[in-house]
């Protein structure tokens, strides 16, 4: 498989910042955190914390892994959205089954130490304001899935043919085929938690 080519990979303490001259013009859209049907019983949740603060919990545990699934994932500007991180979760992998970008413009977290995994094949946009509160790593992609060793794909573009599978994930899958021209676009400065890593 190969690995998806709008991906770039950080070092520890990695930061990354996009110069002003290269960022489109592109605004927030309405925020929208809508869970899709696709894990039927084990969908996610989405709880109302606080005022501009929402927790997704719920999504399908397999082993180590907590899978989440979305129509559309949006965090407006001035609001917080966190993972719930069960004990036991080591890796939380979240995709974006519609047909529009991810807007991030507030702040994505895990209250916990699990690595987050964010794909959206149609794209996501980080606002001047967003920010990370993500202690383990994080990895977003416009990939159309991400491989689970050599068993399986957690697939954003085909759903219904997803493995959800114990095995840690190791790569992103992308379509050689796919006329997919997505795009991760950031106006702000990003980073994880030291000896972590942040991969974009």
């Amino acid at each position: 498989m190969n690995q998806h080519p709008t991906n770039w990979y950080f070092p520890l303490l990695a930061v990354a910042t996009v110069g002003s001259s290269l960022i489109p013009t592109w605004q927030p859209a309405q925020a929208q955190l809508i869970p899709d049907n696709t894990l039927e019983e084990e969908s996610s949740v989405v709880v109302p914390i606080e005022a501009l603060k929402e927790e997704i919990q719920g999504g399908a545990v397999r082993g180590a892994n907590l899978f989440h699934s979305f129509l559309e994932f949006n965090v407006d500007p001035g609001s917080s959205v966190y993972f719930a991180n069960p004990a036991g979760i080591q890796h939380i992998l979240t995709r974006v089954t519609g047909d529009q970008a991810t807007d991030i413009w507030g702040r994505l977290g895990v209250n916990g130490n699990a690595n987050l995994w964010l794909i959206n094949p149609n794209g996501i946009n980080f606002g001047p304001d967003a920010s990370l509160d993500v202690r383990g790593s994080f990895v977003a992609s416009t990939a159309e899935g991400i491989e689970l060793g050599q068993q399986g794909v957690f697939s954003a573009t085909n759903p219904q043919n997803s493995q959800l599978l114990t095995v840690q994930p190791t790569a992103l899958f992308e379509n050689a085929f796919a006329a997919n021209q997505a795009q991760i676009n950031s106006q702000a400065d990003l980073a994880v938690a030291p000896e972590q890593t942040f991969e974009k």
